[in-house]
């Protein structure tokens, strides 16, 4: 191949990449939301509510990775790559969570495993996700099971399964619904907060 067809063959190939460029598939991403500030809690109720950590969180490999992932049926499920978590749902779940507590119980005195450091508090929930899939326009389903530890005494051991229909097609109304189901799970944690206190007074 002589010199200027070589440059010539080196100019097209370069316009074809750089085409291909400019068509990659736009990417969005998604964080989850707190939702459960309808249901806050009384702040002279609860002022005596101590310091909680929510975290740490595991979840299935499935569900554990950038893209999110929905059921497409029983045994086949699909990982879409142009829509994606902002940010790992080890952090996101115990992230909302907090903040559902925050407002549930009337406290500030609630942060996530990481934000915290780790740091010790009177109350860690630590929280492992049995399921966490959905399909696109139908439900969401999030089972998790948690656990309520005191510095000191028992500590109380629940079961929340939460499934939550999506209100239409589209990625952003299926990240809605999983907000509303963790909604769910923070107030059945909460109420087992709630009760443990009352007990105590």
């Amino acid at each position: 191949m002589s010199h200027k067809n070589a440059g010539i063959f080196g100019y097209w190939l370069l316009t074809i990449v750089l085409a291909g460029c400019g068509l990659s598939p736009k990417e969005y991403f998604y964080t989850l939301s707190s939702s459960a500030t309808s249901e806050r809690t009384s702040a002279s109720a609860t002022t005596m509510i101590p310091s909680i950590v929510v975290g740490p969180v595991t979840l299935p490999e499935i569900a554990d990775r950038p893209q999110i992932v929905t059921r497409v049926g029983t045994n086949q499920v699909t990982v879409a790559e142009q829509h994606r978590w902002a940010a790992s749902l080890r952090s996101e779940i115990p992230r909302v969570i907090a903040q559902n507590l925050s407002d549930l119980l009337g406290t500030r005195s609630v942060s996530s495993y990481e934000e915290s450091g780790a740091a010790r508090a009177d109350i860690q929930v630590p929280i492992d996700v049995q399921r966490f899939d959905a399909t696109l326009g139908e439900t969401v389903t999030i089972d998790s099971l948690w656990t309520v530890r005191w510095a000191t005494g028992k500590p109380t051991m629940g079961r929340s399964t939460v499934h939550e229909p999506i209100s239409g097609d589209g990625y952003d109304l299926l990240i809605a619904a999983y907000s509303r189901a963790l909604a769910q799970v923070s107030r059945d944690i909460g109420e087992a907060i709630r009760s443990h206190e009352t007990i105590r007074r």
